[in-house]
């Protein structure tokens, strides 16, 4: 083997190696390709359910300040019937 047909053989490994390379690149930017894609899908999904959550907070949480007032109120109410129904209340009543 001369040197010419040396050098055609070296240059068709590289041509092969090269044209590999480029495929295999491809393989893995086709793949980076559809990971970003199911990423950002992801991301558009916990950002819907993200704001439907926020609403969901929103909407409840005024009721939840409602609830807190009015246990006020039951607690005072139920406080102030304890105090008139006691057996000391009772006693100073009667005593009086």
């Amino acid at each position: 083997m001369d040197k010419t047909g040396f050098a055609f053989w070296l240059t068709l490994i590289g041509s092969l190696c090269w044209i590999v390379c480029f495929w295999w690149m491809y393989r893995i930017s086709a793949k980076q390709n559809a990971l970003l894609n199911q990423l950002h899908m992801q991301g558009k999904r916990i950002e819907k359910l993200s704001k439907i959550e926020h609403d969901l907070i929103k909407e409840v949480h005024p009721q939840v300040g409602e609830l807190k007032e009015g246990m006020a109120t039951m607690i005072a109410a139920v406080n102030e019937n304890t105090e008139n129904n006691s057996p000391d209340s009772k006693d100073k009543q009667v005593h009086h």
